[in-house]
């Protein structure tokens, strides 16, 4: 990718688009909607762009490219307990961390984030626990909910479901006059779904503080992302529902911050919404319960290695002078010790309680349910009690 300046974006006319010479509904193609702004800092050799680099201080930088490291370290770990039969399915963020952490790093306590299922990077930024997170993909009902003050929503497996109850928080600020503003993320597969189109029109009619980041991996599973959209990119979906949209290297972390500052930025003021697409690639699996050897070629994962955002983003702290070999290792290590000490506190959590299915779905227990309960608790009971040796159930 080249960035190109702000500037030089070419717009499209209401006259130019429904002039005379507009050929009918049947002969149309793909409307042009505009040159779309692309946005790369550092290239996939860690070269930085000098014109565009941000003013970060050290701290921010470190601190950064830790978070990135943990993210991995994390996946890693994560992957080797399930292969273990000790973590349930989940999906691994291996490739995508700059793309995922970039969209919080502008983030302030009062704003919120809306999550998709890959963007544990991003949620361990704002205060999620390593061990709560491992608690969640395990399947236990008290890992859903973000921690005390931290404004998240659960994230959702139900795909692009989550998009819609984003904008409603924005509508929310905008009608408390808040200066506060959402970031929501989908994949490039989500785009497909009706929720998220209904979300794009709803916060761009009421200018609603939402910032927008559709993920594209390349992938939806197994489908191809030249089988989700006829148009060439899916930041044409934000210009056609009339919000500014952006297309960004999301293996490029300043290129994510940078755009998702300006982004956030535009939302506090009253600018409305806007939508970034990031432009990153799945290395890894959908989901551990997923093979992509079967329907990708592993020539294009070793393409998208050599783009790795952790490896470019170290090239580019190496030479400012912030990391050296040895630092480099000392990160590494560092975080793969605090994603052992997370398990190993997860390991000693108390074990799933059955009983407590019935506890989360109505405020007042319904006759026929308690009924349902006491006959559950009977025969769990007498099923313990009895002389036959009860079945052992691994909890996830």
């Amino acid at each position: 990718m080249a960035a190109k300046n702000q500037n030089d974006k070419k717009t499209t006319s209401s006259e130019e688009v429904f002039s005379p010479n507009t050929p009918s509904v049947m002969d149309t193609k793909p409307i042009d909607l505009g040159q779309i702004e692309v946005l790369q800092i550092l290239n996939e050799h860690g070269e930085v762009d000098k014109g565009l680099e941000p003013n970060l201080s050290d701290e921010v930088l470190l601190s950064t490219y830790r978070s990135m490291v943990l993210a991995r370290a994390f996946d890693n770990r994560m992957l080797t307990m399930q292969r273990q039969g000790r973590m349930g399915t989940f999906a691994p963020n291996f490739g995508q961390e700059a793309c995922i952490i970039g969209q919080v790093t502008s983030l302030t306590k009062d704003d919120w984030f809306a999550p998709s299922y890959r963007s544990f990077g991003a949620q361990i930024m704002r205060g999620w626990s390593l061990e709560h997170l491992m608690r969640l993909w395990a399947g236990f009902h008290d890992g859903f909910p973000p921690p005390d003050d931290v404004n998240d929503l659960p994230f959702s497996i139900v795909i692009g479901s989550h998009v819609l109850p984003a904008v409603g928080i924005g509508m929310g600020m905008n009608y408390k006059k808040k200066k506060d503003c959402v970031v929501v993320n989908y994949g490039d597969g989500a785009s497909s779904q009706g929720a998220v189109s209904e979300a794009l029109n709803f916060a761009a009619l009421y200018k609603a503080p939402v910032v927008f980041v559709c993920e594209n991996n390349g992938w939806a599973i197994s489908t191809p992302a030249s089988k989700q959209t006829v148009n060439q990119t899916f930041a044409a979906q934000g210009v056609a529902h009339g919000m500014p949209s952006i297309r960004v290297d999301g293996n490029d972390i300043l290129a994510m911050m940078c755009a998702t500052k300006e982004a956030t930025d535009r939302a506090r003021n009253g600018s409305g919404p806007t939508l970034i697409e990031a432009i990153t690639y799945r290395m890894s699996l959908h989901t551990t319960a997923d093979d992509p050897t079967v329907y990708r070629n592993e020539d294009e994962v070793t393409v998208w290695e050599k783009r790795c955002p952790i490896m470019r983003f170290a090239t580019y702290l190496v030479n400012k002078g912030l990391l050296d070999v040895q630092t480099i290792e000392e990160t590494l290590a560092s975080c793969e010790e605090e994603a052992i000490v997370a398990r190993d506190k997860f390991y000693a959590m108390d074990p799933a309680d059955p009983t407590e299915i019935f506890d989360h779905l109505y405020e007042s227990v319904p006759k026929e349910l308690e009924t349902q309960r006491e006959e559950y608790l009977d025969r769990k009971s007498t099923r313990l009690n009895s002389s036959h040796k009860p079945i052992s159930y691994a909890v996830f």
